[in-house]
């Protein structure tokens, strides 16, 4: 075969043996929906760029596509007049399986007819690629279904195999010298931090929601980044801490675990110098952070300390920490029951809640014409890593958040407050 599979995809696929471990992307285009045509397009997109027959061999970690016609799955929705219709679809797409390996088609299409426009969704099995590729192939999706005449659109060809993480290793061998020496103070910092909850007997499902922040506050908080000489990667990470702090409260009393940790996906595509356009695939590593979120601490200060723990893990490149934590993860995972790796994660690297952030504008770049689209919307399965993901998507001058929840250690009520915490930070900035 002629793919092989790095580190955070071997890792997705021991995830998806727990629990359905797949994302959703979805997006607004600006023309009505002809299902036969959108189908027809999508299926010779999909043939034009060899994404078809893959085939998966778990025991030798490889992978191929071997073309052939698609035959894609599209679901049609009538949402004119049914409020959260897209809504419960990204939520039952994130809790039907893929299959566990063999020939298998890793994409499922959705549509949500509303008359003059359609929502356009798809659900990916997450081993095979990150938010950006699959952003980049919906885009050309929208593309071919807009464009006129037979086949005129269809003529994206990217690489399907890309390289594993070995030979950054390699080319990284002293920060990865460098990330062996801190994975003591990363013990440590695990050992201060609060434990989600993680009932491993109970039914793993995911739920959703999700709320849109607009170009007023979205602008407000790219200038309150800048004023404050943060990334707005940073002051995501510190508002989502300061939502989860109301929910954590009883921690303060703890007598040592009173930090609270989240994490936020890495994307390593530019350690291989590779375009999302170019490159169809995944590229993805974590940091995480942990802090005690004290009561009277302002989001400027709690940005501020982020930023300083953001900026030394990409300096030093500690991220790359994280890829040699799964390999070691991986080897052992062979030992522990069923029941043992539903909780690892939880009781040894603490991670309350994770953020995916995905900037569509520049992914869209290659894409020959404008695409007719708006209100791009993500899910990402929560896994036995963290029980809350933040899916954070901007397109144009308009974001959205999707959170994904696990309902075993997670209430609705909780992720609601959650996310309603999140948005007063965001008009707390405006």
């Amino acid at each position: 075969m002629r793919g092989r599979l790095n580190l955070f995809q071997a890792t997705m696929l021991r995830w998806r043996d727990l629990y359905p471990y797949a994302a959703v992307h979805m997006v607004r285009v600006q023309r009505p929906c002809e299902a036969q045509r959108l189908r027809e397009r999508i299926e010779e997109l999909l043939e034009s760029a060899g994404l078809t027959g893959l085939v998966l061999d778990r025991q030798r970690a490889r992978f191929e596509f071997r073309g052939g016609p698609a035959a894609i799955d599209l679901r049609l929705l009538r949402g004119e007049s049914a409020p959260g219709m897209a809504e419960a679809e990204i939520e039952r797409q994130l809790n039907t399986a893929f299959p566990r390996e063999g020939g298998l088609s890793p994409f499922r299409f959705f549509a949500v007819d509303r008359g003059a426009s359609f929502d356009l969704g798809l659900a990916y099995d997450h081993f095979l690629a990150g938010g950006d590729s699959i952003a980049v192939l919906l885009g050309h999706c929208v593309d071919a279904y807009c464009t006129e005449g037979p086949g005129a659109a269809i003529s994206w060809t990217p690489g399907l195999y890309p390289p594993t993480y070995r030979r950054l290793f390699l080319r990284r061998l002293a920060s990865m010298v460098r990330g062996l020496a801190h994975l003591p103070s990363l013990a440590k910092s695990c050992r201060r931090s609060w434990r989600a909850p993680c009932h491993g007997d109970r039914d793993a499902r995911n739920a959703f929601l999700c709320f849109r922040v607009d170009p007023a506050r979205l602008e407000a908080l790219r200038r309150t980044a800048r004023s404050w000489q943060v990334t707005i990667g940073d002051l995501f990470l510190a508002m989502l801490l300061s939502a989860l702090d109301p929910i954590t409260s009883e921690r303060r009393t703890a007598e040592r675990r009173r930090e609270l940790a989240v994490a936020s996906i890495v994307n390593l595509r530019g350690e291989f110098a590779s375009a999302a356009d170019a490159s169809f695939g995944q590229f993805l590593s974590s940091l995480r952070v942990s802090h005690p979120v004290p009561a009277a601490m302002s989001l400027r200060q709690l940005a501020a300390e982020v930023h300083a723990e953001t900026s030394r893990v990409r300096k030093r490149r500690l991220y790359l920490q994280s890829l040699l934590a799964l390999g070691a993860a991986g080897f052992g995972w062979r030992f522990l029951s069923t029941e043992q790796r539903r909780g690892f994660l939880a009781k040894h690297y603490p991670i309350w809640a994770g953020v995916s952030t995905v900037q569509v504008d520049p992914l869209w770049e290659g894409i020959p014409r404008p695409v007719p689209a708006s209100e791009y919307l993500r899910a990402v399965s929560t896994g036995p890593l963290a029980p809350i993901v933040l899916a954070i998507t901007t397109l144009g001058d308009a974001l959205w958040v999707g959170v994904t929840f696990r309902t075993a250690d997670v209430t609705r009520t909780m992720a609601e407050q959650v996310a309603q915490n999140f948005q007063r930070c965001v008009a707390s900035l405006a």
